[in-house]
């Protein structure tokens, strides 16, 4: 399987567009490259059940956590507008490529 390249990164905000989960806004936690997945914050839960372990300080029990989601199934909000939207690319004058809002061509890198 070939790896995927999404232009999310960690840390940014994004909007579920499709799923159980849809509308509900969040901040990336991980990225999975090699399955084009992202793990959400406070979106997607799943329940975990676990064995006690005393040796690792492990309680027992259901667990609430957030399980990865595929990355075509959200948009990316602009930090400037606060519109969900595509991303595109544009280098600066000093040389950086940073990413930009399609709708209101403001710089989402910080």
């Amino acid at each position: 399987m070939s790896r995927l390249q999404t232009p999310i990164r960690r840390n940014d905000t994004v909007l579920v567009t499709a799923g159980k989960d849809r509308g509900k806004r969040g901040r990336v936690l991980k990225v999975l490259p090699e399955n084009n997945r992202l793990v959400i914050e406070g979106v997607n839960f799943i329940s975990r059940h676990t064995r006690p372990n005393p040796s690792k300080n492990v309680k027992g029990g259901i667990m609430k956590r957030e399980a990865p989601l595929h990355a075509s199934n959200v948009q990316l909000v602009c930090p400037e507008c606060g519109a969900r939207t595509r991303i595109g690319h544009r280098t600066l004058g000093d040389g950086r490529k940073v990413r930009i809002c399609r709708k209101c061509e403001g710089v989402v890198d910080k």
